[in-house]
This record gives structure tokens, sequence and C-alpha cells, in this order.
């Protein structure tokens, strides 16, 4: 993975959904626990990898501590998120299923924990700035454009709304009616 020189930002249009998904060991003795929910989630995603189509479009593994770890995901919908979630055919289904058998029999409780957050963030509620760095986060999952391209402050990211670049400026319509009402004078 190379950086790009500059800054740059993400090319995201439109709404951004992200999933961060992890887990706590609770007991680090009790590895026969948590590491089956460690494996699992590689095999989803080693599973998502190999099927874009079911609307993975990024991840970065992270670590809060020696206890802690979780996967920032970045999904083209929140449709295909919950398909995918739901999906019968999906490891995940057999994985969760087998999670919940557990911890209704008593054996996994307490030794690990699991979490996770979904967000669906609104157009104009996200910005990225990235200073030399290869695509990273929502710019790996969305793509990496110039940082000019969307504006040098945070606010004018912030205003960015997909489709208006093949508009028309405001300045240019007016300046196209004044000549307009000139020309049929």
């Amino acid at each position: 993975m190379s950086t790009t020189p500059s800054r740059t930002t993400a090319d995201a249009r439109g709404d951004v959904v992200v999933l961060l998904i992890g887990m706590r060991v609770n007991h680090f003795r009790a590895v026969h626990q948590w590491l089956p929910v460690m494996l699992a989630m590689f095999r989803m995603l080693a599973e998502l990898k190999k099927d874009p189509d079911r609307g993975l479009l990024s991840r970065v593994l992270l670590t809060a501590s020696p206890r802690t770890y979780y996967v920032v995901q970045y999904w083209e919908s929140k449709e295909k998120l919950y398909a995918y979630a739901g999906a019968p055919d999906a490891f995940h289904h057999r994985a969760w299923a087998r999670l919940n058998r557990l911890e209704k029999g008593g054996k996994i409780r307490g030794h690990v924990g699991i979490w996770h957050e979904a967000y669906i963030v609104p157009e104009g509620s996200y910005e990225a700035i990235y200073g030399d760095m290869p695509a990273f986060g929502l710019a790996a999952a969305h793509g990496q454009i110039p940082l000019e391209r969307r504006g040098r402050y945070a606010k004018d990211r912030y205003a960015y709304r997909s489709g208006e670049e093949t508009r028309e400026p405001k300045e240019t319509k007016e300046t196209k009616e004044t000549e307009s009402v000139r020309e049929g004078a």
C-alpha cells in the first residue's frame, strides 16, 4: 500500500454505513472460549472479501487494549448489511446461532464480551482528510480524491452534496439569465 502524496479526502457520496463490531477478552486463561469468537470474525471477513456483492466495501482491524479487539466496517448500504446479518447461507448466521447456544447454556457467559454499533451517517454529516496516507478508512471504502475537489476546510467538505458537481455554480446561472434578458431586449 503506497502513500498518496499531499492531502486527500474520501470520495464518499450519499449516506455512509459504518459498523463497529468487536469482542473483549474477559478472562485471558479461557482461550477456548474467546479464541473461537475471534476466529469466527476472521472467517466472516474472509467470506465477505470473497463475495464483494454482499456489500462490505472496506474494513480496518483495530485493538483498543490487550483485551478489546474490533473491526470498523464500511458497507455499501444498510440493506446489504442487514441482508448479510440475516442470510441463512452466510457464516454469520451459523456463528451467531452457536454463540447464542453457548450463552444460553452458560458456557461462554463472563469469558468473552461481544458488541457492535451500527451507524447510518447522512451525507453532510461526515468529512475526512488524509495527509500523505494511502487510502484508509472511509477513503479505502469509497475512493480517495485530492482535497481541493471537496474543499480545503472541514466546513466545505461537510457542505459537499453528491450530484452538485455537475450543476453549474449559482453565479453562472444568474449570469446566463442576465445575458439572456439582455439578448432578448
